[in-house]
C-alpha cells in the first residue's frame, strides 16, 4: 500500500509521471477547469507549458513533438476543446502517435446539480459522457476521473497503455479532483510488450521460411535473386531503425522506403535506393521496385492508398509484415512480431546466400541489361547525382515550379547549408513534391494516412521542441489551401522563436489536389487565364480563370481559394521583441537569393520565423503526379 500524503495531488501526480516520461512540454488552450492543472504543473517545473492559438494547433504540435520523442501530450477544456482537439487525436490513432489527450471538465458538483435539477454551465452537455464517447473510438484508454483515490492507478494505466500500444489516450478529469490528495507515484512507467514466447517461434519460422521460399521462386532472368525490401512506418513506431540498418548492411539487400517511413535511417545508406510510392514514385525508383526487382518484402509497411500513389493492389510476388503479423504471397503468418521477424529474417539470408550476398546496385543493372539507355541512371550514384545537380542554382529568371522549387531546396539542403534540418510536409502537392529530398536519419515528419490537411504548421511546433531535434530549424512545405485553416499557428513559432522556415504554395488560390483527384483533365493542357500573381510582387493572384469561357480550363467551382498576401501575415504575428519576416518569390532568381540569405546566420530572415509565399501558376503540378493526367490525345477524337 501506498500512503497518501498532503505533498501530493491528482494534478502534482498527473505532472510527475509526465516529466517521467521525458516529456518536457504540453502543449494546449487553457480554460477554468484546466487552471489548476497548469499551476501544478509550473510548480513543478519539469514540463512547460505551450499555449498554441487552437486546439487543432496544440495536437499537431503533441503529435509531431511524440513522432520524434516516443510521446507527446496535449491538454484542453470540456467539450469546446475536446472536440477541437478530437481531429488530431484520430489522426494519431490511425497513425500510431503515442499522444495523451488531457481533458479538464466540469467539478464534480456540477454534474450532481445536473443530476438533480437538470442545470447546466458551460461546456456542459445533457449527455454526460459525451466527450469520453467520443474518444473511446480513437484512443485504446479513455478514463474518467472522479475519485482522487483511483486517480493514482487510473493514470498509470492509460499511460501504461499509451506506450504499449503506441496510439493516443484519453484522461477527463473533473476539476475539483486536481487539488485532491492521491499517493506519490511509484514505479516507473514502462511499456508492457506482447511477449515473444515459445509458443510464437514456430510461426515466426514458417514465416520466415515462407519469404525464403518467395525469393528463390523469383529469381532474375540470371537465376539470381533480386528482392527488394519496402520499409514502412512501423519501422519508425516501434523504433527499429538500428536492427532494419543491421539487416540491410549484413545481407546487402537493396532497400525502399515509404513515404511515411522516408529518413527513417539515413538515406546515405549504400542500399538505399528511393521512396516508393506507387505510380507517383520518381520514375527511376518505380521501374527499380516494381520491374527490375522480382519480389517486394514490406517490413512494417502499411499498404495506404497514398504509399500506393493509385495502385489499388500489391501482388502475390510481396511479403507484407505489418499490423502484427506476416503475409507472404497468399500465406498469412499470425501473431508475428517485427522486431524479432527483422533478427530472423536477418539471419536466415545470410544462412542461405552469405554476409552481403544479396548486394546489388539495381540501377546499375538494369542500366547494363536494357543497353545502356540514355533516360535512364548509369548506377545508383549517378540517379541520386541527377537529383542534387537537378537543382543547382541558375541565375535564371523562369517561374518557378513544384518541381524547380523541390529540387533547388534538394541542392540547397545537401550543399549549402550547414544548418539541421527538420522537413515538416503537409499533405497533397507538398507531401509529393517533397520525398525525393535526400535528408539524414529522423530529418521528415508526415502525416501519410490521415493527411488532414494543414498538420504540418503545427506539427512544425512540436518538431522544434522534441528534445531529440531541437538543434533542427523546422522547414514547412504546405499548400495554400491547407494553409488557410491552420495559419494561426505561426504565432506560436514566432512567440517561442522557433525560426521555422514555412513555404506556402500558392498555385493560383486552389485546391489544386482536390482538382487532380476529382478533375485530372483540367491539367491536361495549360490554360491562358492562369491566376499566379505574374501581374507584380503585389498581385494577390491575379485574374480568377473559373471565368474562363472554355470549361476544360475552368476548375471546379468549389476548389477555388480566396487569395491571401501569405507573406503578409509576418507582419501580423511579429512584434518588438519576436521577429518574423515574410517574402513573395515567383522565379527562380528570387528562390536563390532568398536560399542564399537563409545560409548566412548573421542575415535578419533567420532571427525569427521565415513565411514564404511561393507564387506558382494554376496548371502546375509534381511530376509525379503525371500518371493522372489524361494525355491530350485521349481526350480528343
Amino acid at each position: 500500500m501506498t500512503a497518501t500524503t498532503p505533498r501530493c495531488t491528482v494534478a502534482r501526480y498527473l505532472a510527475l509521471r509526465l516529466a517521467e516520461l521525458g516529456i518536457t512540454h504540453l502543449f494546449g488552450v487553457p480554460g477554468n477547469h484546466l487552471g489548476p492543472f497548469l499551476t501544478a504543473l509550473r510548480a513543478e517545473g519539469d514540463v512547460e507549458w505551450v499555449g498554441t492559438p487552437t486546439e487543432g494547433g496544440a495536437g499537431q504540435a503533441a503529435d509531431a513533438y511524440a513522432r520524434i520523442h516516443g510521446i507527446g501530450a496535449a491538454a484542453v477544456t470540456y467539450s469546446v476543446g475536446a472536440f477541437n482537439l478530437l481531429n488530431a487525436c484520430g489522426g494519431a490513432y490511425v497513425e500510431r502517435i503515442p499522444l495523451v489527450a488531457i481533458n479538464a471538465s466540469p467539478p464534480y458538483e456540477q454534474w450532481q446539480n445536473y443530476r438533480a435539477i437538470g442545470m447546466l454551465t458551460s461546456h456542459m452537455s445533457p449527455r454526460a459522457e459525451s466527450n469520453l464517447d467520443v474518444y473511446r473510438q480513437v484512443t485504446v484508454d479513455a478514463r474518467v476521473i472522479s475519485n482522487p483515490g483511483l486517480a493514482a492507478g487510473q493514470i498509470d494505466a492509460a499511460l501504461t497503455a499509451c506506450l504499449s500500444e503506441r496510439r493516443p489516450v484519453y484522461l477527463e478529469v473533473m476539476e475539483d479532483l486536481w487539488d485532491e490528495p492521491c499517493p506519490e507515484p511509484e514505479g516507473p512507467i514502462l511499456p508492457r510488450e506482447r511477449p515473444f514466447s515459445a509458443r510464437n517461434q514456430p510461426m515466426l519460422d514458417r514465416a520466415v521460411d515462407a519469404v525464403l521460399a518467395l525469393v528463390a521462386a523469383h529469381p532474375g532472368p540470371d537465376g539470381r535473386p533480386r528482392p527488394i525490401i519496402w520499409a514502412g512506418e512501423e519501422i519508425d513506431r516501434f523504433r527499429l531503425g538500428g536492427p532494419l540498418t543491421d539487416l540491410v548492411q549484413a545481407t546487402g539487400v537493396p532497400y525502399c522506403t515509404t513515404v511515411g517511413a522516408k529518413a527513417v535511417v539515413g538515406e546515405d545508406l549504400p542500399q538505399f535506393h528511393g521512396v516508393y510510392n506507387g505510380k507517383a514514385s520518381h520514375p527511376d525508383v518505380h521501374r527499380i521496385f516494381k520491374e527490375w526487382a522480382t519480389c517486394r518484402i514490406g517490413l512494417g509497411a502499411w499498404s495506404t492508398s497514398k504509399n500506393l500513389g493509385g495502385e489499388q493492389y500489391i501482388g502475390d510476388d510481396w511479403v507484407t509484415a505489418a499490423n502484427g503479423g506476416v503475409s507472404v504471397g497468399t500465406s498469412y503468418f499470425p501473431d508475428v512480431q517485427l522486431e524479432p521477424l527483422l533478427s530472423a529474417l536477418q539471419d536466415a539470408l545470410v544462412n542461405r546466400y552469405g554476409s552481403g550476398g544479396l548486394d546489388a546496385d539495381y540501377y546499375a543493372e538494369a542500366h547494363a541489361h536494357h543497353g545502356a539507355p540514355g533516360d535512364r541512371p548509369a548506377d545508383l550514384e549517378h540517379h541520386r547525382a541527377s537529383l542534387r545537380v537537378a537543382g543547382s542554382p541558375s541565375g535564371h529568371t523562369e517561374r518557378l515550379t513544384y518541381d524547380g522549387l523541390f529540387d533547388r531546396i534538394n541542392h540547397f539542403l545537401g550543399e549549402e547549408t550547414r544548418q539541421k534540418w527538420t522537413v515538416v510536409s503537409d499533405a497533397a502537392f507538398s507531401l509529393i513534391g517533397s520525398m525525393n529530398l535526400a535528408l539524414p536519419a529522423g530529418g521528415f515528419l508526415s502525416q501519410i494516412s490521415w493527411l488532414s490537411i494543414g498538420w504540418s504548421v503545427g506539427a512544425a511546433t512540436g518538431a522544434a521542441l522534441a528534445p531529440e531535434r531541437g538543434h533542427a530549424r523546422p522547414m514547412v512545405f504546405v499548400g495554400d489551401g491547407a494553409f488557410q485553416e491552420t495559419c494561426q499557428e505561426i504565432s506560436t513559432h514566432t512567440r517561442l522563436g522557433l525560426r521555422s522556415v514555412v513555404f506556402v504554395m500558392d498555385n493560383g488560390h486552389f485546391y489544386g489536389i482536390e482538382q487532380m483527384l476529382v478533375h485530372p483533365s483540367y491539367y491536361a493542357e495549360p490554360g491562358s487565364g492562369d491566376p499566379d500573381g505574374a501581374d507584380g510582387p503585389d498581385s494577390p493572384g491575379g485574374s480568377d480563370s473559373s471565368n474562363s469561357s472554355d470549361s476544360s480550363d475552368r476548375p471546379d467551382f468549389y476548389n477555388v481559394l480566396h487569395s491571401w498576401h501569405y507573406d503578409r501575415l509576418a507582419d501580423v504575428f511579429a512584434g518588438k521583441e519576436t521577429p518574423a519576416t515574410g517574402v513573395s518569390i515567383a522565379h527562380a532568381s528570387e528562390l536563390d537569393d532568398l536560399l542564399a540569405r537563409l545560409a548566412d546566420p548573421a542575415d535578419p530572415v533567420n532571427a525569427g520565423p521565415l513565411l514564404v509565399r511561393v507564387r506558382l501558376r494554376r496548371h502546375d503540378y509534381p511530376r509525379a503526379m503525371a500518371y493522372k493526367v489524361p494525355h491530350p490525345s485521349a481526350t480528343t477524337g
